[in-house]
C-alpha cells in the first residue's frame, strides 16, 4: 500500500513539473544578428536574455546567433516572420519595403541629433512604429542605435553645402541615398563596401559616408582624412520577435520579455557610446581632420525634393510631421 502511495505521489509530482504546468518546461528562443560577437547589439540581446532567464526562473533562455550564422538580414526577416527564427535584430533599412512606417525614420536629416532620435523613438512615435510590425507577423520589442552617418573625403574639409558640389561619394545601393547625395550637389556612386578604400586611394571617388566605428574599422580614415559630422542619417535598428513565437508565451512571460527588451536599450546605448569614443580617438590620433561645427539648415533645406519623392502617403507625411515637431 505504501508503495502504491509513493508511486502515485511521484506521478503527481512529475505531472506538475513536466506535464501539468508549462512553466517547468524550458523554452529556448533563437535570436539572430548579422553583427559579430561583442558588437553592442549582440551584447544587448545577451543582456536581455540574462534578465529573462532570471525573471522566469530559468524557464526561458535566449540563444544569440551572431555573425550572420542564421543568414543575412533580408533572409532572417522572412524566417522570423515564418516563425523559424524567434527573435531578430535588424537595421530598419531592410524593413522599408515591408513596414511602411519605418521609412519615416530612414530619411535624411529627419532627426536633428542623436538625442532627438532617442526622444522620438523612446516616445509615442516609436511605440506607434513598433505596433506597425504586428500586421506583418512580427512583434516590435525595442529600438537600438547604429550611430549617425556623416561624410568623409580625401580632398578637403566640408564646412558648408557648397563644399560638396561636384564631389563623388560612394553610397549603398539605395534610391534614398542616391537622391540625398545628388540633392546636395554631389555625385552619388553606388559601390560595394569592399571596393571603397581602393576607389578613394586611386581617385575614382572622393569619399564616402558612414558612422565613426565603420570609418575607423574599414581604415578609410587612412585615405580620406576629412570627416564632417553632418549626421545626415541617424537610422535606428530594431529588435523584433516572431508573432508565432510570441503567441506561444503566456501573457506574464510576454510582459517579462517586453520589459527586459526595453531595459536592454540603455545597455546597448552605453556600449555603442564607448565604441564610438574609441573609434573617434583612433581616427583623431591618426591625424584626421574632424569638422564638428556645421550649419545643417542648408543641408536640410536641400532635402525638399527628396521628401517629395519618397514621402507620398498621408501616413508617412503625418509621421514625418510629428517627428519634426518633437523638441
Amino acid at each position: 500500500m505504501n508503495l502504491i502511495r509513493k508511486f502515485t505521489a511521484a506521478a503527481a509530482l512529475s505531472a506538475v513539473l513536466f506535464g501539468g504546468a508549462a512553466y517547468a518546461q524550458e523554452i529556448t528562443l533563437k535570436s539572430s544578428d548579422t553583427h559579430p560577437d561583442g558588437y553592442p547589439t549582440v551584447e544587448a540581446v545577451k543582456f536581455l536574455g540574462e534578465l529573462v532567464k532570471e525573471r522566469t526562473g530559468g524557464r526561458i533562455a535566449i540563444e544569440v546567433y551572431h555573425s550572420a550564422q542564421l543568414g543575412e538580414e533580408k533572409d532572417t526577416i522572412e524566417q522570423t516572420r515564418a516563425g523559424v527564427i524567434d527573435m531578430n535584430r535588424v537595421s530598419l533599412g531592410p524593413f522599408n519595403n515591408i513596414v511602411e512606417e519605418t521609412q519615416a525614420v530612414s530619411l535624411p536629416y529627419v532627426f536633428k541629433s542623436i538625442d532627438h532620435m532617442h526622444k522620438v523613438m523612446d516616445g509615442p512615435i516609436g511605440e506607434d512604429i513598433l505596433k506597425a510590425f504586428e500586421a506583418h507577423d512580427l512583434v516590435g520589442l525595442a529600438f537600438y542605435d547604429s550611430g549617425s552617418r556623416s561624410f568623409y573625403n580625401a580632398r578637403k574639409p566640408i564646412k558648408s553645402i557648397d563644399d560638396l558640389k561636384g564631389m563623388k561619394f560612394r553610397v549603398i545601393q539605395s534610391d534614398v541615398f542616391v537622391a540625398m547625395v545628388n540633392a546636395l550637389g554631389a555625385n552619388a556612386v553606388p559601390m560595394p563596401y569592399g571596393e571603397v578604400y581602393s576607389a578613394i586611394q586611386t581617385g575614382v571617388i572622393d569619399g564616402a559616408e558612414n558612422n565613426w566605428p565603420s570609418y575607423e574599422s574599414s581604415k578609410h580614415y587612412e585615405v580620406a582624412k576629412h570627416y564632417t559630422l553632418d549626421q545626415h542619417l541617424i537610422v535606428p535598428e530594431v529588435l523584433v520577435m516572431s508573432k508565432a513565437s510570441w503567441d506561444k508565451l503566456s501573457a506574464e512571460d510576454q510582459a517579462i520579455v517586453k520589459a527586459a527588451a526595453k531595459e536592454s536599450v540603455a545597455k546597448m546605448r552605453a556600449l555603442w557610446a564607448a565604441r564610438e569614443a574609441a573609434s573617434e580617438k583612433t581616427v583623431r590620433d591618426a591625424g584626421s581632420e574632424v569638422v564638428t561645427e556645421i550649419d545643417k539648415q542648408p543641408f536640410i533645406d536641400a532635402m525638399k525634393p527628396v521628401y517629395e519623392q519618397f514621402v507620398k502617403s498621408d501616413k508617412l507625411k503625418d509621421l514625418v510631421s510629428r517627428i519634426q515637431a518633437t523638441e
